[in-house]
């Protein structure tokens, strides 16, 4: 599996954000050869919603980070285009808990030159489906979204054992 890059400060794979959930993103398969993007995390009491459970928001961000990086399986650090979520829709089926490893998985599963969508689910360490996502996403450059520099935000593929 390839890794995909994170940043420093984003809320879902910031390496530096000690609030957020420093989501790491692999790019994988599914079982019929399909590209998909697997998130692995644990959650923190930081990220609690009910005693003891996962905050169905950060779920919420976890998925729809993970369906939007499904556009730029590939692309390594140079990223060309980025999805921005137009719709997302969840379904919350199992409580998710906390400080366990979890992963996620997330794929395009139709695109036209402007817009994709996409699926996903969140996986409890048994293999049940705990919360699952469809959305929408537009299909934009970086510069339509914002004017930083992907390198000053620390946009890197940070080696798992040594992420800072």
């Amino acid at each position: 599996m390839d890794k995909q890059p994170n940043s420093h400060f984003c809320f879902i794979c910031g390496v530096k954000n000690v609030a957020g959930v420093q989501v790491r993103f692999y790019e994988t398969h599914t079982d019929d050869g399909s590209p998909e993007i697997l998130a692995r995390f644990c959650g923190q009491p930081i990220h609690q919603g009910y005693p003891g459970r996962m905050h169905g928001g950060v779920l919420t961000g976890i998925l729809d980070e993970t369906m939007g990086r499904a556009i730029n399986y590939g692309a390594g650090e140079a990223v060309d285009t980025w999805g921005v979520t137009a719709n997302l829709e969840m379904r919350f089926l199992l409580p998710v808990p906390l400080e366990v490893e979890l992963t996620a998985r997330g794929r395009i599963t139709s695109q036209n030159r402007r817009l994709f969508q996409g699926s996903g689910e969140v996986y409890l360490p048994d293999g049940q489906v705990a919360v699952s996502a469809t959305g929408k996403f537009l299909k934009l450059r970086l510069d339509e979204i914002s004017d930083a520099d992907p390198t000053a935000l620390g946009w890197h593929i940070y080696p798992d054992e040594v992420e800072e």
